[in-house]
């Protein structure tokens, strides 16, 4: 089976919906497949350079496509944002979902990346067919590795928080370094992986709130870490952190889970569909900046605590589908639409 994946820009790309398209096009021929990325621009219809027995579209690239129709062979979308997305100008979002959700109802199969966004996708103001809406979830990659002392403090040194996301607005990078700089200095340290250019303005805020005192030595700033090596950054952490206010699945969560992480941020988007506060991480209710602080300092000081979130976690992360299994839930639903429509 030849599916036709079509995306804007290089799908070699390190966000969370890009890798998901990696991942399961790497996976693609152990489950009879082999996907194709397309391009699409704004001048050339990218249905006419689709083959294969099925087209299936990125969400972000499903306002660009509608204005082309829609292919010959049988289409799904495969979704892993919101109509409209979640960046941008509010009227500019606003635009953009009336166009997605006219693409969408175009689609014999809508693939969701959770199960929050296919709550979203089927509720008022998007009201698409629920009887369409499947939900496929990124993968992860094993299960923890880690041994039964997790959660000790090792030799007295700082506990170490991990947050893996791009700095921008909505994960909520200037609320954890607010948060993280009344923890006490001596038991913890924070590293941040991720980019720190998609918001220029914003990236000039956080630069600025990392030179201040209370924060001098105690933030690490690793910047853009390729795949492979993200890997070194959880197994040297002891808990991850990331107070994001709107995150359609969370990609990162499910993988600090699989490390077996202790995962805190905002009682918001998908996190509590991964995580139960006590149980595999901490939940803090949205901008609860002394929340948030809390948290922390618990995490930092309790052992036993952390011992006892990071084996929950643990078993969190193992029930979570390997990218093996997404790969053959994807292909198995792309393989079934070709049967299904003509």
């Amino acid at each position: 089976m030849l599916v036709s994946l079509l995306t804007l820009g290089s799908p070699d790309q390190l966000t969370g919906g890009y890798l998901y398209h990696r991942r399961v096009a790497d996976l693609a021929a152990a489950h009879g497949a082999r996907v194709q990325f397309v391009p699409v621009r704004r001048r050339t219809n990218p249905f006419v350079e689709a083959a294969g027995d099925v087209v299936v579209v990125d969400s972000i690239a499903a306002a660009r496509a509608c204005a082309w129709g829609r292919s010959r062979q049988p289409m799904a979308a495969i979704i892993h944002q919101p109509p409209g997305g979640i960046d941008g100008h509010r009227f500019r979002r606003f635009a953009q979902a009336r166009i997605d959700r006219r693409f969408y109802r175009r689609c014999d199969l809508l693939i969701a990346a959770s199960e929050n966004l296919r709550d979203d996708l089927v509720a008022s103001p998007n009201n698409l067919p629920p009887e369409r809406v499947t939900v496929v979830p990124p993968g992860r990659d094993g299960g923890s590795t880690r041994t039964a002392s997790v959660g000790s403090r090792r030799d007295g040194a700082p506990v170490v928080f991990l947050s893996v996301g791009n700095w921008m607005a909505r994960k909520g990078t200037l609320e954890l370094l607010d948060a993280f700089a009344n923890v006490d200095d001596r038991s913890a340290t924070l590293h941040l992986v991720g980019r720190d250019d998609v918001e220029p303005r914003y990236s000039k805020r956080v630069r600025a709130r990392l030179r201040r005192s209370d924060l001098a030595g105690r933030v690490v700033c690793h910047g853009v870490v390729a795949p492979e090596k993200v890997a070194d950054h959880y197994a040297a952490a002891d808990a991850f952190v990331l107070p994001s206010y709107r995150e359609p699945y969370g990609t990162v969560y499910g993988e600090a889970l699989a490390w077996g992480l202790p995962a805190v941020g905002w009682r918001a988007g998908n996190l509590p569909h991964l995580v139960a506060d006590g149980v595999e991480g901490m939940l803090v209710e949205p901008g609860d900046v002394a929340g948030l602080t809390g948290a922390l300092e618990r995490l930092a000081a309790d052992d036993a605590l952390r011992a006892r979130l990071a084996a929950g976690a643990s078993r969190r992360g193992d029930s979570l589908p390997t990218w093996s299994m997404t790969a053959e839930r994807l292909f198995g639903l792309l393989a079934e639409l070709t049967r299904r429509v003509p």
